[in-house]
């Protein structure tokens, strides 16, 4: 960049080109997101006779439909205990397990850390037959609670792991001086150390609750033979059948389903960017 570029204050050449291709990549990707919003507000035979064309006219019945179709107000009510649950206990869990670890240093500290982070890099294909006899057996199945306790096991190998390693930017004194105020461990963690770590928990929260919330495959495996605890995922894939498919009602129902998780990233968006770019400079 040469001085005239900076006094005229326009864009280098290189710049641009870079914004040009990010602005292609960036609609490519959204495209199928596109085509769900210009077919939510068609009829049937206007999706089946061209997917790609725009609507005649915009047909706000497929929401309708799709809201009272889907027992949105219920299921809604569902897949938010879900995620609210099954975020706030890998959040503890993650957080204590994190601070201990890092915190110990033994010989088998770091072993232990391993075994307990080994599990994210474990495909969860190769394991969900068992998952599910195992959460059969602890009577975890067909049940919202129950589906929000195995989340826990699933998310706290990624979360401490993120955890594990953003506690050691936090000073050791911190947790001799609560020590000598007479704090207790425990103690000493939630009111001293726990409110430095806000940065990672947003990012660990936001991370978790995008999973939890638009996951599909488990709510599938453990909810099947429930009908009262379906999550909004289980739903929206109720509208395609065998021996049709509701595809009117289905783009509706998925655009009613992803859109909390899209504004609840959205709000939280800025505080995932500086959690991680304190990690980054404080590691």
């Amino acid at each position: 960049m040469n001085r005239r570029t900076l006094r005229g204050g326009r864009r280098p050449r290189g710049a641009l080109a870079i914004t040009l291709v990010m602005t292609a990549l960036a609609l490519i990707y959204l495209y199928p997101l596109i085509l769900v919003v210009i077919n939510s507000l068609k009829t049937f035979s206007e999706i089946m006779s061209n997917v790609v064309a725009l609507p005649s006219r915009l047909n706000g019945e497929n929401f309708s439909n799709a809201f009272t179709l889907m027992r949105y107000p219920n299921l809604f009510l569902n897949t938010l205990l879900v995620t609210c649950m099954g975020t706030a206990g890998v959040v503890l869990l993650a957080s204590i397990a994190g601070f201990k670890l890092s915190r110990t240093r033994t010989r088998y500290s770091w072993l232990v850390f391993l075994v307990c982070v080994a599990p994210m890099m474990i495909p969860f294909h190769s394991f969900m037959i068992s998952l599910v006899k195992i959460a059969r057996n602890l009577h975890l199945t067909n049940s919202i609670w129950g589906l929000g306790v195995i989340y826990w096991g699933l998310g706290v190998p990624l979360s401490l792991f993120m955890y594990h390693g953003f506690v050691k930017t936090v000073p050791t004194d911190l947790d001799d001086c609560a020590s000598i105020d007479g704090c207790s461990p425990l103690r000493a963690f939630f009111q001293v150390i726990l409110p430095l770590l806000q940065p990672v928990t947003v990012s660990v929260i936001v991370i978790n609750a995008m999973w939890m919330w638009n996951d599909f495959l488990l709510p599938l495996l453990v909810l099947s033979g429930a009908k009262k605890s379906m999550t909004l995922q289980l739903a929206a894939y109720n509208f395609f059948g065998q021996y049709k498919i509701e595809w009117q009602n289905a783009m509706a129902g998925v655009l009613l389903t992803i859109t909390p998780a899209i504004i609840f990233y959205l709000v939280l968006q800025r505080h995932i960017i500086k959690g991680m770019v304190a990690g980054a400079v404080k590691g």
